[in-house]
């Protein structure tokens, strides 16, 4: 790991945090459509942000997902609760973008929301801690 996959993880964390504020502003303007998409993609970049410290990506979500799962839950590095909050967030936000039909509360925006907040302190504290290690490593 270098500074480039630091600074580009740094980024993605970046990222992931405004969509977290975006989704609390489009819950307060009930639209709850655009906060579950907005959740969603916050925890995306969350995982996009650990993906940068291996220095690597994919095109296709479900590739970022699976790497995150093979590479990180399953090796008892991140609890299964953070594949679970992942899945769940997939599966609303694709819902919520492509049924015609699919209803969304405002309740299920904000446990959502809520979700993406645990996912985002944990990657956060992850990220920091390697991030730790590789600055002081080059002291």
């Amino acid at each position: 790991m270098d500074e480039r996959q630091i600074a580009l993880s740094r980024y993605r964390l970046e990222k992931a945090e405004n969509c977290i504020k975006s989704a609390h502003i489009l819950t307060d303007a009930e639209e709850y459509y655009g906060a579950a998409n907005r959740s969603y993609y916050a925890i995306f970049h969350c995982v996009r942000a650990i993906l940068a410290l291996d220095g690597v990506d994919f095109s296709k979500h479900s590739g970022v997902m699976a790497y995150f799962q093979r590479n990180y839950v399953k090796t008892g590095i991140f609890d299964k609760e953070y594949s679970k909050i992942l899945r769940e967030a997939f599966d609303v936000r694709s819902d919520a973008d492509y049924d015609d039909y699919y209803i969304i509360s405002k309740d299920k925006v904000q446990k959502q929301i809520s979700q993406a907040e645990f996912f985002f302190d944990g990657i956060k504290q992850y990220i920091e801690k390697k991030s730790d290690e590789v600055e002081s490593g080059n002291r």
